[in-house]
């Protein structure tokens, strides 16, 4: 009797030590996907905000609506819209030949950018979550030419009339990249006006969007709203919200954890990314329902563009 009373009060006793050391994992679980969810959101965004540093012209809402069709398509089995588009200087480091010198100047050159809210919309072998994500997209101009030395340049297919810089390991390195065209600030009109009246070139598109981060909140019921800061007399600030909504009205449309407020005239862009460390946890159902904004981190920046246009 005694050893049954023994026994019963061992496997009760390993009952509970399992049970709790379980419990220990599922927390350590559940702080480990909100401490990494939170710095992979963070990362992106000041990703993000670095490229906003070189901004020379920021779409709003309305900008955005009127190049749209001249972005890349969507591919079926994904859900993608363009949240914040900007034109911003590059650097492209040691190309244009120096007279007298074995030494190469940096040129600087246009290019567009695209950070898009992304969903998959078909059950796939995907390498990333069923939450949202997002995105960049890039294209660029060429270098042109500083130099009459034939043996320098190399003509670019579809861009006739400019001479561009022979590339150092292939002739059309520098070429631009197929589909971009210049805007035209010759153009008449405002400078919006020109920026929206955009239109890309008539080669196909090579580049394709690359993931910036993932596990992106995609929830659409009982969500936060999209709200931008109060307008400001000092410094003048109007800003301009865009969100996924303005542009589709399918379920990334209704998402708001992707959003930017815009003052077009100051170049300058507000940012706000949710992530979603709840996805990251298996059985997530065993989560404390009274700390869930916990498991949905925000952050936010506010950055000015210092590009400037050239001649």
């Amino acid at each position: 009797m005694q050893l049954l009373v023994g026994l019963t009060i061992g496997v009760i006793s390993i009952t509970l030590l399992l049970r709790l050391l379980i419990n220990v994992m599922e927390i350590n679980q559940q702080e480990q996907a909100k401490i990494t969810t939170g710095v992979e959101i963070q990362t992106a965004l000041d990703y993000i905000a670095n490229d906003l540093k070189q901004a020379i012209y920021i779409y709003d809402a309305q900008g955005i609506n009127a190049i749209r069709s001249q972005l890349p398509s969507t591919p079926t089995g994904i859900d993608r819209v363009p949240v914040l588009v900007f034109w911003r200087q590059e650097t492209i480091e040691n190309v244009l030949p120096v007279p007298g010198s074995l030494i190469k100047d940096d040129a600087f050159v246009y290019s567009l950018v695209v950070y898009y809210l992304i969903r998959d919309t078909t059950a796939s072998v995907s390498e990333w979550s069923k939450s949202a994500r997002i995105a960049r997209w890039k294209i660029r101009d060429g270098v042109l030419a500083n130099t009459r030395d034939f043996d320098q340049i190399v003509l670019c297919n579809g861009y006739t009339g400019r001479d561009y810089i022979k590339g150092n390991f292939s002739s059309l390195e520098f070429c631009p990249e197929p589909g971009f065209a210049a805007f035209n600030l010759n153009n008449s009109g405002s400078l919006e006006q020109i920026m929206n009246s955009w239109r890309k070139h008539s080669a196909r598109y090579t580049n394709d969007p690359i993931v910036l981060v993932d596990y992106i909140d995609s929830r659409i019921n009982n969500i936060p709203p999209a709200v931008c800061p109060p307008n400001s007399t000092n410094p003048k600030i109007t800003w301009s919200r865009v969100t996924s909504s303005i542009f589709s009205h399918t379920t990334t449309g209704r998402m708001t954890s992707f959003y930017a407020c815009v003052d077009r005239l100051n170049v300058t862009a507000q940012v706000f990314i949710r992530g979603d460390a709840l996805a990251r946890i298996p059985n997530n159902l065993n989560t404390n329902s009274n700390q869930l904004s916990h498991y949905f981190p925000t952050v936010s920046t506010q950055v000015q563009g210092k590009g400037f246009f050239y001649k």
